[in-house]
């Protein structure tokens, strides 16, 4: 419905996918980030088929071929002997068996994508420096506050992160735990490596309480680390907090010379780290007129790289339940879009969680992981992948 003006908390990832895959279904968007500027922090992104199917349905395809990286496969790897225990194709076989591709991004590549699109679009406003500090849910709409200014839509969706706001004003202020794992991330350049280290995969090291991820980003300048350690004494939860290069060089001593050699390549001045920790699923994600979305409702561990598809599958199937209700139908187009999310989502945070402790198993426990990897991981990663949007939300 063309009368709806949505208005959305957050202009990143999740919130901008959204406002474009609303404003593709002819509604009138209004976009309100805090930061003086839309950017994104982190490095590299994984794209899997099940999100790449919305970005390219919104007609995205060009400009990120322009700076996607398309990995042949994925892999699972020993910490120290470097043994293979899981390959998983991708590349065209991927595109043949989902229709959509598999992509490796820098954040600010898909950001730059995003934030052009929306600009172009006529159905959407963007505001900078303007945080979503309270609403009001009335019979006609919603009117929320940004400090500076009040606005009145149709609808509000929170899709203001980790530390949404508008999570606290619907749910109250929760008690995340600490899952006792802290994660590096580190950009490395590829012409500080040797040419046989340049493997177009997404490679996974798993060690006994710890594993090391690396893949190629800029379609092939840049190679992306994240790394996570089981640790405690330090539980800061921010993306942009400097780490020691000799601590991240400790933690993988004795690791396979791939990964000592990446680490060693780094720039020692953006090595960053910070603490992972777990939020339950909410028992209800919105009231009224106002929602979540993304990671402000099912925040999802780095375990299976699904975190911004969720987020970005979220904004498809929100969209098209709007797109069906009227001025009058809208908190029950809201629940609708609640109760077709939540179990899936729910079930990717459970996954999630769960390869956190499968990928640092040790000893037997270790051994027989090993021997079940190749066809578990094979037949999860496929459940993943084939999941559309579009289709879920509509019964097709």
């Amino acid at each position: 419905m063309s009368e709806h003006n949505i208005l959305i908390a957050g202009g990143g990832i999740g919130g901008l996918t959204t406002a474009l895959s609303l404003a593709a279904r002819g509604m009138h968007v209004q976009v309100f980030e805090q930061a003086a500027a839309f950017a994104e922090v982190g490095a590299g992104i994984q794209l899997s088929p099940n999100c790449t199917r919305v970005l390219h349905q919104l007609g995205l395809r060009e400009a990120l071929e322009a700076y996607a990286y398309l990995p042949e496969a994925t892999e699972i790897r020993v910490w120290n002997s470097g043994k293979r225990l899981a390959r998983t194709i991708l590349g065209q076989r991927a595109l043949a068996r989902y229709h959509y591709p598999y992509y490796h991004m820098h954040r600010a590549d898909l950001m730059t994508v995003l934030i052009e699109a929306a600009q172009d679009n006529p159905r959407i406003r963007l505001h900078t420096g303007a945080t979503v500090e309270g609403f009001i849910d009335h019979d006609s709409g919603v009117r929320v506050s940004t400090g500076e200014q009040t606005v009145d839509g149709t609808a509000l969706i929170g899709a203001d992160g980790i530390h949404s706001t508008v999570r606290k004003l619907l749910a109250g202020d929760d008690s995340p735990r600490f899952t006792g794992n802290v994660a590096w991330r580190l950009l490395v350049p590829t012409h500080a490596l040797s040419p046989d280290m340049s493997v177009p995969n997404a490679t996974v090291w798993w060690g006994p309480g710890k594993h090391f991820v690396h893949y190629n980003v800029r379609q092939g300048e840049w190679v992306n680390c994240v790394c996570v350690v089981e640790k405690s004494g330090w539980e800061v939860e921010s993306w942009t907090e400097p780490g020691e290069h000799a601590e991240l060089r400790a933690d993988f001593a004795g690791w396979h010379p791939i990964v000592r050699t990446l680490i060693e390549a780094a720039d020692p001045t953006t090595c960053y780290k910070w603490a992972l920790f777990d939020r339950p699923p909410l028992a209800r994600w919105g009231l009224g007129r106002a929602t979540l979305l993304g990671d402000a409702c099912h925040p999802t561990l780095p375990f299976l790289a699904q975190g911004a598809a969720m987020a970005i599958e979220d904004g498809a199937v929100l969209a098209a339940c709007l797109e069906r209700a009227d001025t009058n139908s809208i908190p029950a187009a809201l629940r609708r879009y609640a109760e077709l999310r939540a179990p899936r989502a729910a079930r990717i945070q459970s996954r999630s969680r769960r390869n956190a402790r499968v990928f640092h198993l040790t000893g037997i426990s270790a051994w027989a992981r090993n021997l079940v990897t190749p066809v578990l991981a094979e037949r999860t990663l496929h459940e993943v992948y084939r999941y559309d949007a579009t289709a879920a939300a509509t019964g097709s």
